[in-house]
Order: structure tokens, then C-alpha cells, then sequence
């Protein structure tokens, strides 16, 4: 095997004493698709950040196509023909494909940027390796799917031989999923070295060579995939025994919990980005919405939970109407809200673990009394948490954007489930999450549920929302094109036809449906 890529020994501490790589090995094959796995907080994140430059090591050394390289910044790494697709995509909406991809690297005849030489560019190399997108097509315009192939074109525009993606398939349907497959296959085919970022085990077995498994740090192996199951990865990752089956009983649904009637949602310029959704959450009941990003969820969530207004129509939870009630209110009825983006909704990045699973809660007779804290109390319920949720620190003083993502959700978790809650709103729950943290996180919400709580779930995780729900509503441009009352029914390849909207259920057999759910 020639080595395209070879970090040895790497080793990380930052200036506050965190240690996040304490001695990992990375040896990468030209022409293979290698899997870099491990449970958040292992050092993954910070190794590529090494790797592009953003990071620099504390010792150790890289080796990039056999020459020894001491990577500065990411426009050296780009230099040396290495790529980074980030998992939120870098791209500007308002500019076409075209510019996108050649931003900062523009084509020029003369003093002005050759826009005919720089769309040709485009164009080919779209063509060339199975990427194709409208050069002139706005990136506003695209699907989730052909968003990420720009990522890529971008990368090889720029001439990354070595490209690093990041949970590549976090918000794409199993189509389009398949076809990011075959494009990654016709890369490898060209001679090109993939680094593949993932906790969805099933595709790593599916695409990948072999694979480098971090844990806390350190390499615990590398292997050959086709000769490790999907438990033996697991184990590795976690150092135990991972149910990566979801199991619970079967649901006892029983009164309305949450009603939600002719729910519509325009913005200042008209735009209508939800339009009549209503449905009911029942007692004992997970009800999953799924649907590509962009149809209308994160619109209906910010209503329910009170982070956006209403158009029209009307919201209820317990038989109160919540209708463009604000955050505090809907959340003293006992709404909890799992948001989907942890850092920006979720929680205060600055503040310690401690003060962000208390923050709903200093009103409480246990934690103050007279207008004083009970600083003891709230230690102890600090420490309480910790524990309960296994989130790994150092202590709960630590500042909690200093943890891993994986470690930051249950953070977020903790807080809302502990909030006694009626309604949980999980949005993306395990997005970004490594198998162990999944299998904890999604067994607390079948826990919320069977102790005859509702749980409105929201995830493009379709294992996640096949195996979870008890319901399911699939959402295309705003509306409810499809009601799954048997989940189990449900092939992963028949929902993606729902969500791309190539297949939908006649409007009557939907509202019979789920006037049933409300008697």
C-alpha cells in the first residue's frame, strides 16, 4: 500500500490541561476510503482540525504522500492537496454554484475574474466525476444532497486529493445517500483518498475499507472492514456492549397531550413555509416527523416551542392554548425542548455544566428560598446530573462548550428531561452523537414515554425515526404528504420516497387518519 496520508503519534493538550489526543496513529492508503470512528470526545474532531491546519500538535508528526509536513494553517493543507467538507456546509445562498466553487481561487483574464473559463471549469469537472449541478443554479435553489456535491467541488476544485468528510450523510435521504456512495466510489476509482467521518455503522461497512477507531484519545486499532461486525466497531468505540437495535414495548397511546390545528407559517416577504399542518401527540406516544431539511420542521418547531410566530391556525398542550405564546410560558406548562442546533439554542457555551442543567430551574423550592440560592443544593443537584447523564468532565464546574458535542447534548438533555416535563420536542436529538451516546439518549426518550409522557421527535436519522416512533408524519413543502400509524411497515427506501416527495397518500386518507389519533 503507498501512503497518501501518515500521522504518527499525535499528541494534543491544550493550555487549560486538556489532553484531547494522547497518542493516535493515522495511516491512510492512496485510493482507499478510511473510516475515522470513535465516541464524541475520543479526538477526532481535533485530529483533522491538526490535519487542516487548524489546529497544531503538541508533538508528533504528519506525513503527507511520504514527505514529512508541519501544517500551519488550512490554505497550507490546501496546498498540499488536502480537502475538508465540513458537516455544515460552507456555502453562501445567494451566489450560483459557480462562485461558490471557485471563491478564492477565481480564474482571471487579466484584472477581472474569466467567468465563461471559470463555469467550463465547473462544469467539466462536475461531469468528470459524477458531480454534475447547474453551474448557474443558486445555491438557495439546491437539495441537502446536491448542496454537498458543491462541497466536494469545491475541495477538488482547489486540487484536495485527500479529502476529509465529515458526517457526509448527516441530513441526506437513503437516495441520495446512495448516490453520494457512488460518487465517493468513482472518486476512489480516480486515485483519491477519502477520510469518512461517521457513527452510522452501516454505511461505514457499506463504503469504507478500513477503518482507525479512537477511544479517549488514543488508537485502539485499525482494521480491515470487512473482517469487524457493526458490534465489534461499537465495542471498540466504547469499550462495552452496545444495543444498536432499538427496542421498547409497544406503545400505549391515551389522551391528547398536544393538538396542533391548521397550522400556517409565512414570513415578512409572503413566503408560506408551513401551510394547514395539524396533528395530535397523545400520552405514551412518540410521534416522529421526518422529511428533508428545509420542508417546513424547523418553522413548526419554533411555533410550538414559542421561538417563532404564527400565522395562522392554533397550538394546544394539556388543553391550554399556547398559540403565539412566548418561550417562558409554553416552558412553566411543562414543554421541554431538545433544539436542533446544541450551541446556538441549546445551551450558554461560556458557562459551566453546572449553571446550564440549572438554568430553568432556580425558581425551584429545592435550589433557592427568599430570593437566595441554595449553592450547596445546587452543587449536589450539579453533580447529580453529571452522573446520571454520564457526561464526561472534568468536573461540573467546567465550561460546557469545552466538551465534545456528544458530551454538550447530554448536558442539554439532562436539563430538559430533568425539568419533569408533559412534552419533550426532541429536534435531531443524536445528530452528531457516537453510538453509545445515541443508544443512552434514545433509550431516556422510550423511558419519557412509558412513563406516559409524549415525545414529538424530529430527526433525518431515518433509523432513528423508524425504530423510535410509534407514529410517523412525513413532511414535503410545508405539508403532511404521508401518515404512518404502523411504523414497522415502514422500509427506510419507501419513507425517502415520501420525503422527496415522488410518492404521497391521497389528502382525505391523511385527515381520517389523524382524526382517529384525536378520539
Amino acid at each position: 500500500m503507498t501512503e497518501a496520508l501518515h500521522m504518527k503519534h499525535i499528541v494534543k493538550v491544550y493550555s487549560n490541561g486538556v489532553m484531547a489526543n494522547k497518542d493516535v496513529t493515522l495511516c491512510v492508503g492512496q485510493g482507499e476510503i478510511h473510516a475515522l470512528s470513535g465516541e464524541n470526545g475520543a479526538g477526532k474532531s481535533t485530529l483533522m482540525k491538526i490535519l487542516f491546519g487548524e489546529e497544531q500538535a503538541t508533538s508528533g508528526e504528519i506525513f503527507v504522500n511520504g514527505k514529512q509536513e508541519h501544517i500551519t494553517s488550512p490554505q497550507m493543507a490546501i496546498r498540499l492537496g488536502i480537502g475538508m467538507v465540513h458537516q455544515h456546509f460552507m456555502l453562501v445562498p445567494s451566489l450560483s454554484v459557480t462562485e461558490n466553487v471557485i471563491m478564492g481561487t477565481e480564474p482571471r483574464k487579466g484584472l477581472f475574474i474569466d467567468q465563461k473559463h471559470a463555469r467550463q471549469q465547473v462544469e467539466e469537472l462536475g461531469k468528470k466525476y459524477n458531480l454534475y449541478i447547474d453551474p448557474d443554479k443558486k445555491i438557495r435553489d439546491l437539495t441537502v444532497g446536491q448542496k454537498q456535491k458543491v462541497e466536494i467541488l469545491k475541495a477538488l476544485f482547489r486540487g484536495a486529493k485527500i479529502l476529509i468528510l465529515d458526517e457526509p450523510t448527516a441530513v441526506l435521504t437513503p437516495q441520495e445517500t446512495a448516490e453520494l456512495f457512488e460518487e465517493l466510489k468513482h472518486l476512489r476509482e480516480s486515485g483519491y483518498t477519502i477520510i469518512f467521518i461517521s457513527h452510522k455503522l452501516n454505511e461505514i461497512k457499506e463504503i469504507c475499507d478500513r477503518i482507525t477507531i479512537i477511544r479517549r484519545g488514543v488508537t485502539m486499532g485499525v482494521h480491515n472492514v470487512a473482517d469487524v461486525t457493526e458490534e465489534d466497531i461499537s465495542r471498540l468505540m466504547v469499550g462495552r456492549d452496545v444495543v444498536l437495535k432499538i427496542e421498547k414495548k409497544p406503545a400505549k397511546p391515551g389522551k391528547p397531550l398536544l393538538r396542533v390545528k391548521n397550522l400556517k407559517v409565512a414570513d415578512e416577504t409572503g413566503a408560506i413555509h408551513l401551510n394547514g399542518v395539524s396533528f395530535t401527540l397523545r400520552e405514551g406516544e412518540i410521534l416522529g416527523i421526518a422529511g428533508v431539511e428545509g420542508n417546513g420542521q424547523s418553522q413548526m418547531i419554533n411555533a410550538i416551542t414559542g421561538m417563532g410566530h404564527v400565522s395562522s391556525g392554533s397550538i394546544e398542550l394539556a388543553g391550554n392554548d399556547i398559540t403565539g405564546a412566548g418561550v417562558r410560558k409554553i416552558r412553566s406548562m411543562k414543554l421541554a425542548h431538545i433544539p436542533e442546533d446544541r450551541m446556538t439554542a441549546g445551551v450558554a457555551a461560556n458557562l459551566s455544566i453546572r449553571e446550564n442543567v440549572i438554568a430553568d430551574k432556580l425558581s425551584w423550592k429545592r435550589f433557592s428560598s427568599g430570593g437566595l440560592l441554595k449553592r450547596k443544593e445546587i452543587r449536589t443537584y450539579g453533580e447529580e446530573m453529571v452522573r446520571e447523564y454520564q457526561i464526561l468532565c472534568k468536573s461540573q464546574d467546567v465550561e460546557i462548550g469545552s466538551l465534545s458535542g456528544g458530551n454538550i447534548q447530554k448536558g442539554v438533555v439532562a436539563r430538559e428531561l430533568s425539568a419533569e416535563p408533559v412534552v419533550v420536542v426532541a429536534n435531531q436529538p443524536t445528530r452528531g452523537v457516537d453510538v453509545g451516546a445515541s443508544e443512552f439518549i434514545r433509550q431516556r426518550l422510550i423511558d419519557i414515554r412509558d412513563q406516559g409522557k409524549g415525545v414529538l421527535l424530529i430527526t433525518s436519522d431515518l433509523n432513528e425515526v423508524l425504530g423510535l416512533s410509534d407514529s410517523l408524519i412525513v413532511m414535503y413543502e410545508g405539508r403532511i404528504v404521508a401518515y404512518i400509524s404502523d411504523v414497522s411497515s415502514m422500509t427506510e427506501a419507501e419513507l425517502g420516497t415520501y420525503m422527496l416527495g415522488i410518492q404521497t397518500q391521497p389528502e382525505e386518507r391523511i385527515k381520517e387518519a389523524l382524526h382517529e389519533t384525536e378520539q
